[in-house]
């Protein structure tokens, strides 16, 4: 079991930096997730880290080109990367960046737009990619005012995917599935599992769930502090 800390570490030092791909590293993580996004909404731009245009208008975000430099070093040597694209429009710009950073190896592309996938995979037929899901912009179940239609949400869709993730690994058209802790069950690990692909639960904070998922079986677990995933396999 992979595992792997979000945005490095963000519950240790604010995620999608170098600092916190750092914490993440001296956490013990076998992989680390951060986020891509482009500078504009049209897909034009610069390739920066950051979760969304409101996280981008906070801070200042260092070039994608810059992070696979820096996780190129040595003291990242056996460390794989979950590179997430968050919405469509520049998959083969990133995927241009892995090649350039001689990163293709080491990394999985997760986006929760298939299409792009396709676009992805197409620029780079060895490319790793996962299937992220469901297609939210947060948590909505974690809210007063949203938190039943959500849940009623992730229900339904909870019945749905370990169908519809197996139809999507058999075809070849991903090999990975990135699900929301709320949606995995031992009926979609068994479904992923037996089509052959890889299962990533995110995102995980939470030590009983920990120990849940790890005794599931799932190809990795998805911390915003990664310190709670030392020691499990």
């Amino acid at each position: 079991m992979r595992r792997v800390g979000h945005k490095g570490a963000d519950h240790i030092v604010p995620g999608n930096t170098l600092e916190s791909f750092q914490a993440a590293l001296d956490a013990g993580v076998d992989m680390i997730e951060f986020d891509v996004l482009s500078e504009r909404p049209d897909g034009t731009g610069r390739l920066l880290l950051a979760h969304d245009y409101a996280d981008l208008r906070a801070r200042t975000a260092i070039t994608l080109g810059d992070a696979l430099e820096y996780l190129s070093g040595p003291r990242y040597a056996g460390i794989e990367l979950d590179v997430d694209v968050k919405l469509p429009g520049y998959g083969a710009a990133v995927v241009g960046a892995l090649r350039e950073n001689h990163a293709l190896g080491r990394s999985l592309v997760s986006s929760m737009y298939p299409t792009d996938l396709d676009v992805m995979r197409s620029e780079e037929p060895t490319l790793r990619v996962g299937w992220s899901v469901p297609r939210v912009k947060r948590d909505y179940a974690n809210s007063a005012l949203t938190a039943v239609p959500a849940l009623a949400a992730l229900a339904a869709f909870r019945r749905l995917l370990p169908a519809r993730a197996a139809a999507a690994l058999r075809s070849g058209r991903v090999d990975a599935i990135m699900a929301h802790w709320r949606l995995v069950t031992d009926r979609l690990a068994r479904a992923v599992v037996d089509a052959g692909g890889e299962l990533y639960v995110w995102t995980v904070d939470d030590p009983a769930l920990v120990r849940r998922f790890a005794d599931l079986g799932v190809a990795g677990i998805i911390s915003n502090d990664p310190r709670l995933l030392a020691g499990v396999r």
